[in-house]
């Protein structure tokens, strides 16, 4: 990309080891469609852009304070979905979106299921679907979800 924005979104894949992981981070931020100025929450160690969180069921950020929030390869690790995805709705302001990416085989849950999740905390225009990644990790699903 050309753009200073294009630019920024080149070198968070570029301070990513596995290639694989650079193409699923560049896929997150392509489905989130971030554009510039919008406050972006990064639930876990990746992408290497907005604020991060390493709880995401107790973020301290303010009520409808983030535009985006990003989770890469890191839903399995949290310790009480319900609670995460009830804070993730909270911090986010009306109209935002929720981008959930994992490699399938590493979810705790089917991603039917955490779309149910999702939607039980009151995400609305909930999409889920598989992606193939480049390289042997296998296939990745991929959760969208807005904050009406």
């Amino acid at each position: 990309m050309s753009t200073s924005f294009g630019r920024l979104l080149d070198r968070v894949a570029e301070v990513v080891l596995a290639p694989a992981n650079a193409a699923i981070e560049r896929h997150v931020l392509h489905v989130a469609k971030i554009t510039p100025g919008e406050a972006v929450l990064v639930v876990g160690e990746r992408p290497a852009l907005g604020r991060h969180t390493g709880s995401p069921e107790h973020t301290g950020l303010d009520d409808a304070s983030v535009d985006v929030v990003l989770s890469v390869n890191d839903v399995r690790n949290w310790a009480d979905r319900r609670a995460a995805f009830a804070e993730l709705f909270r911090v986010l302001r009306p109209g935002g979106r929720l981008v959930l990416s994992a490699l399938e085989r590493r979810l705790p849950v089917s991603r039917h299921e955490l779309a149910d999740e999702a939607g039980a905390a009151g995400f609305t225009d909930l999409q889920t679907w598989v992606w193939e990644p480049p390289g042997p990790g296998g296939l990745a699903a991929q959760l969208r979800a807005l904050r009406q």
